[in-house]
């Protein structure tokens, strides 16, 4: 197995944690009654860790399938590379570093690994279509 489609499985063991990590969150937050409920009702606000989980969550979710997408393009068309390999790293670590930068409300850093994230993925875009 390439390392890009081992950094594409570790990406979704990350998505797991997240949906697992903002679950235990939010139930702490509502109680396990209301969670194991058909939640007719709205329960409270998220709290800030729930809500930043919650957000993180959704962000990974916004590029997952870019990735995913160009990950398996990547290696279906046997364009894996230096640069996909790069590629994957940099978007893998750094949606592990950008999950404890939001929980801790740590802003210019965030961005600034997002878009080190989204480069990855901008290289293996470029690999793909070079």
């Amino acid at each position: 197995m390439t390392s890009e489609l081992t950094y594409l499985g570790w990406t979704l063991v990350l998505a797991l944690f997240q949906i697992l990590a903002h679950a235990f969150a939010r139930t702490r937050e509502t109680g396990l009654t209301y969670n194991m409920s058909p939640r007719d009702v709205a329960g409270p606000p998220a709290g800030a860790i729930a809500g930043r989980l919650a957000r993180a969550q959704a962000n990974l979710f916004e590029t997952l399938p870019l990735f995913a997408a160009a990950v398996l393009i990547a290696h279906v068309a046997s364009r894996d590379s230096t640069l996909t390999h790069w590629g994957a790293l940099l978007y893998f670590w750094s949606r592990v570093v950008y999950v404890p930068l939001y929980i801790f409300g740590i802003p210019v850093a965030r961005t600034l690994v997002w878009g080190v994230g989204i480069a990855g993925l901008v290289m293996i875009l470029i690999a793909i279509l070079a």
